[in-house]
């Protein structure tokens, strides 16, 4: 074996100089030899060697390769120098592989997670923060003819408002894409850019012009009357509050909700500065309950959605052919609830349902021909091959149960319904990400366009939010996704239980379904505890062991803690404002 034997040769015996002068395309490793072990130059031995008849790699699996020895031993001058130096070889080093790790190791997290250099993310880093930094310049909510004092506070009001969208962003957007990342349906880098789009395209499209100071019912407004200065503070630090709380949850990966964080922001400056009958004590036992409601709600959904495509699809003779006869019914009945229910396609009853029943026929359509088309070799192969197959246990089938413990396909019947499920789960994905901009960024926006309110002579209790500041909310939801969105996405993608696109869509569509009509009845629902729940459900219905308990336990100590330590942080940062600030209007 030579140093260049892992490189494909002529039929002919030829030397390694004139074949790689032949092919200058062909990368060659770089050795380090120590000198003291080189034989004599007049003693070397060029062994022929030959090309293998299979097409070879461009890229080398010698250069990819991470080698367990730091070393490795070439023995082709061992005829040259006996045995002993056989053994001792040409001392092949793999610095520059094992240099390759170390900087992997030392790039910037969100470097690691999108694959990209480190440079590239602190340019995206800084271009951000600039943004952040100088587009409320250039924003009419800064006010128009005010004096310096109160463009200052707007200013300042804007950026706390960034801060919480930005968190938002980094936390809870993984409720729509969290579970195609861990089943490999989506890339990290896809659905990031993806969520990127709709969440902001949500939040300036479907975005709430009107909002209320006193966010959720959960505070008394009368309390405040005539307390402007003091309901200023209040409203920037549920804010930062909520954004702090946010921020350590998103970085150790533990998925809160972002409505239970400014509740609990909100709870703990009313109960301080307003009293105790400045707080609906019932719409907080009910935000509460949610903790248990939730995560018990989208389990038994998910768990349910999940044995019903082990039993009607992993079950059937053929089921790949199964997978594609569901999927469109599926999709049709998904899209349209959740158009009917997220959107505000009309005021009309009739006319919303019209145009969420063809919101629903347009999204079947659709899936229906992207799997014939990407799909349809694969669907002709095996009916063919179904039919040639003997059908010994149709019989056997038509008699298990919905909870039996069924074998899933294999092969390219495995492919099928992987693929056909992959597309679902995208599409719904798309269809939360759109929905979440559009409802959730009001917990950053709602606070911060009455403050702004306040600061331009407003009440404060109802205000009409402009454009600028959907937009400025979507455009911190989207920079926060870039940034640290990766952490909670593989939380609930990878850390609760392992998820195949079967799984995934289990919990995606079980959640999705949940959270709609436990908002139309008015249950205490939060998004992502019914997200967490749904993706513990699929573990539960592989097995009890299948869901990783230590996770779960830090996801439901997050939750316990959020209102608490918002609360608390609220308290502290009113202080700070309102000595900073006494004289705010």
């Amino acid at each position: 074996m030579t140093p260049f034997s892992c490189l494909p040769s002529a039929r002919n015996t030829t030397s390694p100089e004139a074949f790689l002068l032949r092919n200058p395309h062909l990368h060659v490793p770089k050795y380090r030899y120590n000198e003291t072990q080189l034989p004599k130059k007049e003693n070397l031995m060029w062994m022929p060697f030959q090309v293998p008849t299979r097409p070879y790699r461009p890229i080398l699996s010698l250069t990819n390769s991470k080698l367990t020895q730091p070393s490795a031993s070439i023995s082709s001058f061992a005829e040259a120098e006996g045995e002993k130096e056989q053994k001792e070889g040409i001392q092949l080093e793999t610095h520059d592989q094992e240099d390759a790790k170390t900087n992997e190791d030392d790039l910037p997290a969100m470097a690691q997670a999108f694959h990209i250099s480190s440079r590239t993310a602190s340019a995206i880093a800084i271009f951000i923060a600039f943004a952040a930094l100088s587009l409320p310049f250039f924003m009419k909510s800064l006010g128009q003819g005010v004096s310096l004092k109160t463009k200052f506070l707007s200013y300042a009001t804007l950026l706390f408002g960034f801060y919480m969208a930005w968190n938002i962003g980094a936390n809870d957007v993984a409720n729509a894409m969290g579970t195609s990342v861990g089943s490999g349906a989506l890339t990290l880098r896809q659905a990031v850019l993806t969520a990127a789009i709709l969440e902001f395209s949500g939040a300036l499209l479907m975005g709430t012009h009107v909002t209320s100071t006193m966010q959720k019912g959960i505070l008394v407004a009368n309390v405040f009357q005539g307390k402007d200065s003091l309901l200023f503070a209040g409203l920037l630090s549920s804010l930062a509050a909520a954004g702090t709380w946010l921020q350590v949850a998103s970085y150790y990966g533990w998925p809160v909700s972002t409505t239970h964080c400014i509740v609990g922001s909100m709870v703990g400056f009313g109960l301080v500065y307003g009293g105790a009958g400045a707080v609906f004590w019932s719409s907080l036992a009910r935000v509460t309950s949610s903790w248990i409601v939730s995560p018990i709600m989208g389990a038994m959904v998910s768990f349910l959605v999940y044995k019903c495509i082990r039993r009607f699809v992993y079950s059937a003779h053929n089921p790949g052919q199964a997978a594609a006869a569901v999927a469109p019914i599926a999709v049709f009945v998904g899209v349209t609830g959740i158009s009917f229910a997220a959107f505000p396609l009309s005021k009309s009853y009739a006319i919303g349902l019209a145009q969420a029943l063809g919101c629903g026929a347009a999204g079947a359509l659709l899936v229906h021909k992207i799997i014939n088309k990407q799909l349809g070799h694969l669907l002709v192969k095996s009916t063919s091959s179904s039919h040639s197959e003997p059908q010994e246990n149709t019989t056997q089938n038509k008699n298990l149960g919905l909870l039996s413990d069924i074998a899933g396909p294999k092969g390219t019947q495995l492919e099928i319904v992987y693929g056909v499920f992959g597309y679902m789960q995208v599409l719904s994905a798309c269809f939360m990400s759109f929905a979440h901009g559009g409802n959730d960024v009001s917990n950053a926006i709602g606070p911060l366009a009455a403050a702004l309110s306040i600061l331009q002579g407003g009440s404060g209790n109802e205000i009409v939010i402009p454009n600028d500041v959907l937009a400025w909310g979507g455009f911190g939801i989207v920079a926060g996704l870039m940034m640290w969105g990766y952490r909670v996405i593989a939380t609930i993608g990878k850390k609760i239980t392992e998820l195949t696109p079967t799984r995934g869509f289990a919990a995606e569509f079980a959640a999705a379904s949940v959270v709609l009509f436990a908002s139309k009845l008015g249950l205490p629902i939060s998004a992502t505890h019914t997200l967490v729940g749904a993706v513990m459900g699929v573990g539960f219905a592989r097995g009890l062991n299948r869901v990783r308990a230590e996770t779960v336990r830090e996801i439901v100590t997050s939750w316990v803690i959020t209102i608490p330590v918002g609360a608390s942080l609220a308290v502290l940062y009113t202080w700070i404002l309102t000595k900073l600030l006494p004289n705010i209007s």
